[in-house]
């Protein structure tokens, strides 16, 4: 499972951390250090744990990796909404950020599901 770029999820993934950097680049500069920091950091997080999950030596470790993943992805989604309930994001950039979110989510479950390590 070394061919991680060939991962549907992965390409995803890398997809919505280029949308979170272009989105953060829009909130106030004194989030530097807080919000956007934080964003960029979970959103990175996810496809480059669901590539060095793949680049490892089984199916438990790439199981564990894509769990990160998932956990990361509800870390930035849990910073999307302070974003937007600081009204650092409007609500139709965060609507999108949602549903690409929850889809990528879905993605990851759904990749774990198919490993079948137990």
């Amino acid at each position: 499972m070394h061919r991680y770029k060939e991962l549907n999820v992965w390409q995803k993934a890398i997809d919505l951390a280029v949308e979170v950097y272009r989105i953060t680049e829009k909130l106030p500069v004194e989030e530097k250090y807080g919000l956007i920091s934080q964003m960029n950091k979970s959103a990175v997080s996810i496809p480059s744990n669901i590539a060095e999950g793949a680049g490892r030596n089984g199916k438990k470790e790439f199981d564990n990796f894509l769990g990160i993943a998932l956990g990361s992805s509800f870390e930035l989604d849990t910073q999307i909404i302070i974003s937007n309930k600081l009204e650092y994001i409007n609500d139709l950039d965060f609507q999108h950020l949602e549903n690409e979110l929850e889809h990528l989510q879905n993605m990851i479950v759904k990749l774990k599901k198919s490993i079948n390590i137990y």
